[in-house]
């Protein structure tokens, strides 16, 4: 594993960290900050999942996250959003291939040998994380804006007993019903539709609900609203009398301004479940 670099913040250490994925077959790059609580042994950590079009930049330096996540000592990783390389295959859609992994693993032509965004985040980075870092793996909670919501609810709910607690920023609910997932899961899983059900939060709910607190938030305003689908995941936690809280935030949109607005409750509602 290589560093690129190492910064203090807020007490702690931002870092930046490549290393050749197994996993995708290239190399991946992610960042990770270190609270100072670090110092004196593994500490919790929150798993950062961003959106379309992102890298593992984005939410290190928008959102504003570091702070809060000093202060109730916590660490955060923030994966990229795809495997990237010049052999990596590609979209000139900015929704598709490069920067739009959808954190599943590709079964199709021509995304299979890399796209395995799934393993990646659930299986790979976690045990690179606490083989090298003072990483408590028996601490983890998962976020995520967008893409990285949908990612973070489908995770969460498909591997039942990892996160103590989950939150999504304007997630995407419902992909098989929306643009923002059709068009992944079928490029990805190919046409079968019964293999996109286990990366649709919504039908997920609905068939086996979620194991840990829930929390969401969606701005009234966001221009991508009818891709999220935020009604159908409401209706499947109301009839599956799921423990959740989904607030609709007044007149906020997509950007990271509505993701850094919110996350001081996010670590705070993570720091609950994680020092429990």
């Amino acid at each position: 594993m290589k560093t690129i670099s190492e910064n203090r913040c807020f007490g702690g250490v931002q870092g930046v960290h490549a290393h050749a994925s197994e996993a995708c077959a290239c190399d991946m790059t992610f960042g990770l900050f270190l609270p100072p609580a670090a110092q004196d042994g593994p500490v919790p950590v929150l798993w950062y999942l961003s959106g379309l079009t992102c890298t593992h930049e984005n939410a290190m330096v928008k959102a504003g996250a570091q702070g809060w996540a000093a202060e109730h000592g916590i660490a955060l990783v923030f994966p990229d959003t795809s495997p990237r390389g010049p052999g990596v295959a590609d979209d000139a859609a900015y929704d598709l291939g490069q920067g739009a992994g959808f954190y599943v693993n590709a079964t199709q032509d021509p995304w299979a040998p890399h796209f395995r965004m799934w393993d990646y985040v659930a299986e790979e980075l976690p045990r690179i994380l606490t083989a090298n870092f003072p990483i408590d793996d028996s601490r983890q909670s998962i976020t995520g804006h967008s893409m990285g919501g949908h990612g973070a609810l489908t995770l969460a709910m498909g591997l039942a007993g990892r996160y103590r607690s989950v939150s999504a920023f304007a997630p995407i609910c419902n992909p098989t019903a929306s643009d923002w997932g059709r068009k992944q899961l079928g490029a990805y899983l190919g046409p079968d539709e019964a293999a996109w059900a286990r990366h649709d939060a919504t039908l997920m709910m609905r068939a086996q609900g979620l194991d840990a607190p829930l929390l969401i938030d969606t701005g009234t305003s966001d221009q991508f609203g009818d891709h999220l689908r935020t009604e159908a995941l409401a209706q499947a936690i109301a009839e599956r009398r799921q423990a959740a809280t989904i607030r609709l935030q007044k007149g906020y949109d997509h950007s990271y301004f509505f993701v850094s607005s919110f996350m001081e409750d996010h670590i705070a509602f993570h720091a609950d479940a994680l020092h429990a």
